[in-house]
């Protein structure tokens, strides 16, 4: 099928004559990297000798077939032109689709414009258009993915940055993005190549598909969009409180107990999603379909039906979250903050609301727009940002449920230990799996970076997902055995390597029970030297899970984090909880506390700093602060108070020379003296 985005439609142009329509066609067609800028000579040549007037106020410019060698690729441009273009004696063109064909890939266009011709209401209809998205559908068959391809300008004021995050901006760390964006008042947009996204919807922001290793510009407009963008470009460079979360892999410890049983009926091949090994029978889990029909009442009825699903789902997003948070850590829980976000999306909730007084039911409604949402994201390149439609349709269920008066749509939870077999599990599915009960699970959809691999390993569930649709043919009470090391189901497993499968458990408990019995004990390598095993963190509420893991000390406490998200300096009082918080949670062990690092490209607009080309040379950390010692001694007064809960190291960033050592420390061993 020939593609047909945004970038090659040109509405409300006005060419002076069929020459300057046909030449404006063929810049589209260059700009989009279609064809070579010689091929727009041979559009105009192709008029001499053929009439390219299809009838009903269409014209279908195209070169002669002896240039096809200037044709880099097949494509078309759409140019809208309401007030019509004189073409051909009699002739008056308002819709000009400039084609440029190597082969016959752009058969069905031609077939879908014949199709058109003969509608004079949908010709009426693109002539006047105001959505380039009503031209793709009547071109393509397929409507766009709007938000994530809205042509515009960025702002004035921005950045570009390198998304560094290995799964790119998928939900978690978009999130994160989305959630500072909404701090600020002022506008934000986001831009990958020709895309733009609005900065504070998710949904948006998802749909750019960034990647791994893409650029992207923020940009901001309003009274505080220096401040939005320095925090932003702060939270880019550090991750947007993305924790890396591969897929798992065969360690050398699970490698030494690599198996494979002798005897079964099948085997069935997925990916490794949550390692380990299950033993048990098989249990098919089927999800009940929502079935939704269009009965309207009261468009303002619907509308309060429709405000009170969304306040229901949203107050069990927050629980759990709460749950998630408690059992696995904030970064686990996360994922349900970014549910509340696409529950929380402007554009969805005004587009539903759309239809709704257009005559529909709430119900319905919002099930046509998170289909469509469904749908675009389906479409992303990016197999991980692809896989976040799970997570839109997981939410749209949770509202639906509440719409159509569906208590729950999941099946009985079972109440002997089985192995789940699922065409695909959501995260609020995996997320209330009991492992006493579910011993293992395997899905024919899905993927290891998915939401729901993530949570089967924290619940330490082994799983496997990508299966292919053989699961669905398996009986219940199957025999089996689930490798979630090697992504393999085995089927009626002959006894003996049932026995061998359980030998492998005990084997892999003990070794786990080993390793986690000297998670506290010094690192020392062969030869003798002791490694000291320390956490970078900023936040208190993360050192528990940290302390719990062995870390011995927090190896750099970054301060920039109170000084970003707010528009004026933190007191001494907020920072010293912040510093005395770390230090009680870290439970006696070393904390390294960073003093502010500010300056050049860490910009903070209540400072009224200078803007530097190179702040590495410039007044910024250690330099800035012996400059500005209303924000230095408070932070060390500070810092000092806290020492006294515990052990606390200083680090001054930015030393470029002896004499700022030397102040620095100085002044620092002066407050020392007062604090203490």
């Amino acid at each position: 099928m020939i593609e047909l985005d945004q970038r090659q439609i040109q509405l409300r142009a006005h060419p002076t004559s069929k020459a300057e329509a046909i030449r404006q066609a063929g810049q589209i067609l260059v700009a989009s990297g279609h064809i070579e800028a010689g091929y727009i000579e041979s559009m105009l040549g192709r008029e001499k000798v053929a009439n390219t007037y299809l009838g009903n106020g269409i014209a279908i410019p195209h070169g002669l077939p002896q240039d096809r060698e200037l044709i880099k690729r097949t494509g078309i441009a759409v140019m809208q032109v309401p007030e019509g273009v004189p073409w051909n004696d009699g002739e008056t063109v308002h819709l000009v689709v400039g084609i440029a064909a190597k082969s016959d890939e752009h058969i069905e266009v031609l077939r879908r414009l014949t199709r058109v011709l003969g509608d004079q209401e949908q010709v009426n209809k693109l002539v006047r258009t105001n959505d380039p998205g009503d031209i793709i559908t009547a071109l393509t068959g397929e409507r766009p993915p709007e938000l994530a391809r809205e042509i515009g300008s960025d702002f004035a004021s921005g950045f570009e940055a390198v998304i560094e995050n290995k799964t790119g901006l998928h939900a978690r760390p978009a999130t994160f993005f989305v959630n500072l964006a909404k701090k600020f008042q002022s506008e934000v947009k986001v831009r990958r190549g020709t895309s733009i996204a609005n900065g504070k919807s998710l949904i948006s922001l998802l749909k750019l598909g960034v990647e791994h290793g893409s650029t992207i510009r923020v940009s901001a407009q309003g009274a505080d969009a220096d401040a939005a963008l320095s925090a932003l470009q702060q939270a880019i460079a550090e991750g947007l409180g993305d924790e890396d979360e591969e897929a798992p892999s065969t360690t050398q410890l699970v490698g030494s107990l690599a198996w494979t049983p002798r005897s079964v009926a099948a085997t069935i091949t997925g990916i490794s999603a949550a390692p380990g090994l299950a033993i048990g029978v098989t249990r098919q889990y089927m999800q009940r379909k929502l079935v939704v029909q269009d009965q309207p009442s009261d468009p303002m009825e619907e509308g309060d039906r429709f405000q009170a699903g969304l306040d229901a789902a949203n107050a069990e997003l927050d629980a759990l979250y709460d749950e998630v948070k408690t059992r696995f850590g904030s970064s686990k829980a996360a994922i349900f903050q970014a549910h509340s976000e696409f529950l929380n999306d402007t554009g969805l909730i005004q587009q539903t609301v759309g239809l709704i007084f257009e005559g529909h039911s709430a119900a319905w409604s919002w099930q046509q727009m998170i289909n469509e949402r469904v749908a675009q994201m389906q479409k992303l390149d990016d197999p991980t940002l692809a896989g976040r439609a799970v997570d839109m349709s997981d939410v749209g269920d949770r509202v639906l449920r509440h719409l159509v008066g569906a208590s729950d749509s999941a099946p009985a939870t079972p109440t002997a230990p089985v192995i789940l077999l699922a065409d695909d599990l959501t995260p609020s599915d995996t997320a209330a799996l009991d492992p006493d009960t579910i011993l293992g699970f395997c899905t024919v959809k899905g993927g290891p970076t998915s939401h729901t691999a993530i949570i089967a390993r924290s619940l330490g569930i082994p799983a496997i997902v990508g299966a292919g649709q053989d699961l669905h043919n398996i009986a219940d009470q199957t025999p089996c055995i689930v490798d979630g090391f090697n992504g393999k189901l085995y089927l009626k497993p002959h006894d003996d390597d049932i026995q061998a499968a359980r030998a492998l458990q005990q084997e892999l408990q003990r070794k786990q029970e080993a390793a986690n019995a000297v998670r506290f004990e010094p690192a020392v390598t062969s030869d003798g030297h002791q490694i000291e095993v320390a956490v970078n963190i900023n936040r208190a509420a993360d050192a528990a899970a940290a302390v719990e893991a062995g870390a011995e000390a927090v190896g750099l406490m970054r301060t920039e984090f109170l000084f970003l998200e707010r528009t004026a300096i933190p007191s001494e009082d907020e920072q010293f909880a912040a510093y005395r918080d770390m230090v009680q949670a870290m439970q006696g062990r070393p904390v390294i506390i960073r003093t502010l690092d500010i300056g050049g490209d860490k910009e903070v607009p209540y400072l009224n700093l200078p803007k530097e080309d190179n702040s590495f040379l410039g007044i910024r950390g250690v330099r800035l602060c012996l400059q500005r010692p209303d924000l230095f001694i408070p932070q060390l007064r500070a810092i000092y108070r806290a020492a006294a809960y515990g052990p606390i190291k200083i680090m001054f960033p930015m030393i470029a020379t002896l004499e700022d050592w030397q102040q620095a420390s100085a002044m620092a061993e002066q407050i020392r003296q007062e604090t203490n």
